[in-house]
């Protein structure tokens, strides 16, 4: 696949704790992305968050917090993002949480796979 020029950063802000039936939000969305054959997605766990409901969640030593952020990064071109919103909707109906969905434009420098 190639990918250059003005494309969109899908950013995806979940709970790690959220969940659709056994499976955890942040790998369903990541396997719908693949599923849907966008470029790439990427999870990255947070240290540190609160969002819309102000409730704190952390990660301490003292304490082993089971709800760190996740966010989800994904980069493709517009139209394939923005067709991939609606499944990231259904997702977080599913889980019955909320969550927080962002798309900036981005310009991609490099997207090659490793031969």
């Amino acid at each position: 696949m190639q990918l250059e020029g003005q494309s969109k950063l899908l950013r995806i802000f979940v709970g790690e704790a959220d969940r659709i039936a056994h499976q955890w939000l942040y790998e369903a969305i990541i396997l719908k992305a693949r599923e849907n054959g966008l470029a790439g997605a990427t999870a990255l766990k947070g240290i540190m968050s609160y969002g819309a409901s102000s409730r704190l969640h952390r990660a301490r030593l003292v304490e082993l917090s089971e709800d760190l952020p996740v966010v989800i990064e994904i980069v493709d071109q517009a139209e394939k993002i923005d067709a991939f919103i609606p499944v990231v909707n259904q997702l977080f109906e599913q889980c019955g949480k909320g969550g927080l969905i962002t798309i900036e434009k981005v310009d991609v420098i490099y997207y090659k796979p490793k031969n």
